[in-house]
């Protein structure tokens, strides 16, 4: 989903976006990072763009030679689905904002079950934008 807002001459650009499920197959996921690539590289580079949303990836703790898109605080290990998103990111020149400020472990958690700890919800935004970001 997303919205376009002019707000005082500005136009901000805000994207939810919902990753299909680890168990779901290759071709669905593709799919999936097809249609955001399409979205997002539809918005100019002069308005403002925050992309939100469950990518039901791991970027992991480390920024592990994604340090131009990963702020070094993280959570767990990284998956390939971390992977796709650090990608997508890098190709968008977008930073994964909730990734450069350091938290307490359970504050880091987006999601919990009986068995499993993650965080699987993230914030993107332009690179230019990251002092825009708080914590």
């Amino acid at each position: 989903m997303s919205i376009k807002v002019v707000v005082e001459g500005l136009t901000l650009n805000i994207i939810s976006a919902y990753a299909p499920q680890a168990g779901l197959g290759e071709e669905e996921k593709r799919r999936f990072w097809e249609d955001l690539n399409e979205v997002v590289g539809g918005i100019p580079p002069t308005e403002k763009l925050f992309v939100g949303g469950d990518f039901n990836g791991h970027i992991g703790s480390i920024s592990g030679g994604y340090d131009d898109v990963h702020g070094g605080f993280g959570f767990g290990d990284r998956n390939g689905g971390g992977v796709a998103l650090l990608d997508f990111a890098r190709a968008f020149g977008l930073v994964i904002a909730n990734s450069s400020f350091p938290k307490k472990d359970e504050h880091l958690v987006t999601f919990r079950s009986s068995v499993a700890k993650t965080r699987i919800d993230f914030l993107l935004l332009r690179r230019d934008d990251k002092g825009r970001a708080k914590a």
